[in-house]
């Protein structure tokens, strides 16, 4: 059962559908979890998607929603900014508390990569989250910058492209436009992940507000709100030590697997075992019934 809703984010109208489970009952409250899109994404993404099923498949209600300046949200197109996506995570999550079938108790918040990101910072700023999982996400936008530019070369390019687009802003007034590609590489085996009407072009000052954001500073107020963290154990677009430094950093209780089998869009990809994992430790940490 899928439901289209709007909410309001700083004067934005947000886009998004609220999924519910078929046999949901008039008045029930049910636990209820944000599934965040990735860099760029909107929320028709199968990384958002699948796990909007799953959970429904499971008894949980979940809300995919476009971030501001994403798929058909107000604002912008691609104006993105790490911080202005956590006060819509955190709009979203007040949004649920006020509907009839959600709990507004029982919340939690699951993202995918940049969505990851975004979903760590929001849940460590808010106590109303009541669980965090990121999947293939990120702690230090910088660090991880370096793992995604690793040769002296690359680096050297990506690093001239911010103090260019400084420069440029400053003499112009507005930002520098920059192709998703040269912030985020990702190798041509994995493009066909990224929707059509995903945004292809972006502002110099998205990838500043990347490379400044740094939820593993936070991480630790967290707890004890569980985490989860997975990750691929070679990822061709997140460098897998991102997810290992946050489960260092992290209180308990919290949770790190890296999966062999599968690479940067796992949920995209329908791996039975990470299906698996987050069900068991959903069962655990964040169960249909409190």
């Amino acid at each position: 059962m899928e439901q289209n809703i709007t909410f309001v984010s700083d004067g934005f109208k947000l886009s998004g559908v609220l999924c519910l489970p078929d046999d949901v009952q008039p008045g029930q409250k049910l636990a209820a979890i944000i599934c965040l899109h990735g860099f760029g994404s909107n929320k028709q993404a199968g990384n958002v998607k699948i796990p909007c099923k799953m959970l429904n498949d499971w008894g949980y209600a979940a809300l995919r929603f476009d971030m501001r300046s994403c798929g058909d949200s107000e604002g912008e197109f691609g104006h993105i900014l790490c911080l202005d996506q956590v006060a819509d995570t955190r709009n979203a999550l007040t949004f649920l508390q006020g509907h009839p079938n959600i709990d507004p108790a029982r919340i939690g918040v699951l993202g995918s990569s940049f969505g990851a990101a975004v979903a760590l910072y929001a849940g460590s700023v808010d106590e109303r989250f009541g669980c965090v999982i990121s999947s293939g996400g990120w702690g230090n936008g910088e660090r991880k910058f370096r793992g995604q530019h690793p040769t002296p070369e690359m680096w050297t390019k990506f690093t001239a492209m911010l103090e260019e687009g400084k420069r440029y802003k400053a003499q112009h007034g507005k930002s520098m436009i920059v192709d998703r590609y040269d912030i985020v590489p990702v190798p041509d085996k994995m493009r066909h992940h990224i929707l059509e009407k995903s945004v292809s072009k972006f502002p110099c000052d998205t990838a500043q507000s990347m490379f400044d954001f740094k939820a593993e500073e936070l991480i630790h107020k967290l707890a004890p709100r569980p985490l989860l963290l997975l990750h691929s154990s070679v990822d061709s677009v997140t460098p897998t030590e991102q997810s290992i430094a946050l489960f260092d950093r992290a209180g308990t209780p919290k949770d790190l697997h890296l999966f062999n089998e599968t690479d940067h869009f796992m949920f995209a990809e329908s791996m039975p075992r990470v299906r698996t994992v987050v069900k068991d430790w959903l069962s655990i940490y964040f169960p249909l019934n409190a």
